[in-house]
């Protein structure tokens, strides 16, 4: 059940949307429509040339160089990639973001994402080979090249790792994680925190994205606590041929900026939502925009079996909620062991996490220990000790090791989850075909987690590689032109970070850089469409 404000409120709601365009706008602007009316574009709406979707290091990433922030080959820096060097070179005077990314992708490592393995060379020039040579880029302010935006986001900047476990060290680098401009170690030490080792924990990661969008002034373009309800392309007319002439005549608007200058928006998507506010209730809100940038990542909804049973509530589906049964002590002095499903890193946390509680752990996995896509594989065992602690006991402590349940942790590789019963127990089938049934104090499904993009026609499953069906990270991302990070099926929807695959920190920037320079050529293209409208005279320079 929702509650909604006065329009009064709402009116204040979208004065903080819109109070950094400027006094002109905000005058046009007289109150928000309630989220049950039927509203067509009018005069009275607020449009933006860019809404974010989502404030983790994705949004976050795009806003800053959004704002105007520009990387540029360091004076004194050489690359180590000679022939990449050759071409930063040939360009120098310009700002990587107003040069040919595909020309400078060329002859990088192979990637469905060209352009992130780009940025991340430039931001980290050979760290795959275990270096820790400096960016290449530094970064200027420039304000004219400032393209009005906002983001979105349920919580604090961040996004998802405000609400990962506190206790466990991130898979990346501490400098992996950071963002352009300010890196990981600087801010640490000015907020004298002392870091024992490369790798941190998420709520560290989590202070820093939150301070970082204080430290380089993009505050007025976030807003939190927002929940997006629906995101609707704006279409008057009955057929296809009508649609570029109508949008252009209808759902176009010269907004006047307050220096004067004028930009050409056309309203070519509906963003509804509501920000919750301090007393709960919630303030609806109706907004629309020229582009719409998905950066939501895929925390959102838990991966599940759909198997019977999987909704009893001694079934959880995240480690946030394992946590909190520990904490509450619900799992002291429990004979039965905890049942684990899962072969990932997640996975491999909550076993860690049962070990160090001395909690007995059933741990069950599709896959044979010898499969060579376990990411397990692909982890130094230097770099990651416990997580290579957590597999050699998936090798080593197998039930067909020992036909008993060994005390402190035992694996089912190769099996299924066919059932859980309500008196907690569960039914596994081997890959043979043999069933088991295991009793269990808490069960424990971590298989992944996929975006939740309820809010888009039909949760967005035409946008991606396969249509009709579900976005997901690995198996389904949303398919993109690899340079721009715009939706190859449908214009003005862009998507960048775990959405199309880059779920790395190290490589979502590189979408943040493809958008950043689409949306900079259209809007040079604008400016001078502008002028030569208007004689010149109005122009953006």
């Amino acid at each position: 059940i929702r509650s909604y404000s006065s329009p009064e409120t709402e009116g204040q709601l979208l004065n903080s949307f819109v109070q950094y365009f400027g006094d002109s706008l905000g005058r046009k602007i007289k109150r928000m429509p309630l989220i049950e009316e039927t509203v067509l574009p009018g005069d009275s709406l607020l449009t933006l040339p860019v809404v974010i979707i989502g404030n983790g290091p994705s949004g976050i990433c795009l806003s800053y160089l959004l704002s105007g922030y520009r990387p540029y080959l360091s004076p004194e820096a050489i690359h180590p990639n000679p022939i990449l060097h050759t071409k930063l070179e040939e360009a120098r005077h310009l700002s990587i973001v107003d040069q040919d990314l595909e020309y400078l992708s060329e002859g990088l490592e192979r990637s469905s994402n060209p352009v992130a393995v780009l940025f991340d060379t430039l931001l980290h020039p050979d760290a795959d080979f275990g270096y820790d040579y400096p960016p290449v880029l530094h970064w200027k302010l420039e304000q004219h090249n400032y393209i009005p935006h906002i983001v979105l986001g349920k919580g604090p900047p961040g996004g998802a790792w405000h609400s990962m476990e506190g206790s466990m060290l991130t898979i990346s680098f501490g400098d992996w994680m950071e963002l352009p401009g300010l890196t990981f170690k600087e801010w640490a030490a000015s907020k004298r925190r002392n870091i024992k080792s490369d790798r941190v924990m998420p709520e560290e990661i989590a202070c820093y994205y939150k301070h970082y969008v204080k430290v380089m002034g993009l505050q007025k373009n976030f807003r939190d606590n927002v929940y997006i309800t629906s995101v609707s392309r704006l279409y008057r007319g009955e057929d296809e041929e009508d649609r570029s002439q109508l949008n252009e005549n209808i759902s176009t608007q010269h907004l006047e900026m307050e220096d004067g200058q004028k930009s050409l928006i056309k309203r070519n998507w509906e963003v509804r939502g509501y920000q919750r506010a301090t007393d709960g209730s919630h303030v609806p809100f109706c907004l629309f925009a020229e582009n719409v940038a998905l950066a939501t990542g895929t925390f959102d909804s838990p991966g599940r079996l759909q198997v019977e049973g999987e909704d009893f509530p001694f079934v959880l589906h995240s480690m946030s909620d394992f946590g909190a049964a520990i904490s509450k002590g619900k799992l002291r002095g429990k004979a039965d062991p905890v049942l684990i499903v899962g072969a990932g890193l997640t996975a491999a946390d909550a076993v860690l996490c049962a070990y160090n509680n001395n909690i007995p752990v059933i741990h069950v996995f599709r896959r044979r220990v010898t499969d060579t896509s376990l990411i397990f594989k692909q982890l130094p065992k230097k770099l990651y000790p416990e997580y290579h602690k957590v597999y050699h006991m998936m090798c080593t402590q197998s039930h067909t090791v020992d036909s008993n349940l060994h005390s402190a942790y035992t694996s089912f590789p190769e099996h299924n989850v066919l059932s859980f019963k309500p008196e907690m127990k569960c039914v596994l089938q081997s890959a043979s075909g043999l069933k088991k049934i295991l009793k269990f104090s808490i069960a424990l499904v971590l298989i992944g987690s996929h975006p939740n993009l309820f809010f888009l026609k039909d949760q967005g499953r035409s946008i991606g590689h396969h249509s009709n069906q579900p976005i997901t990270c690995k198996g389904n991302p949303i398919e993109i032109d690899p340079y721009t990070y715009e939706c190859t099926k449908e214009a003005n929807l862009f998507a960048l970070g775990p959405l199309v695959g880059d779920n790395f920190v190290r490589f979502l920037k590189g979408g943040a850089l493809g958008i950043a320079r689409c949306l900079a050529i259209r809007q040079k293209k604008k400016h001078e469409l502008i002028e030569g409208g208007d004689g010149g005279g109005d122009g953006v320079p």
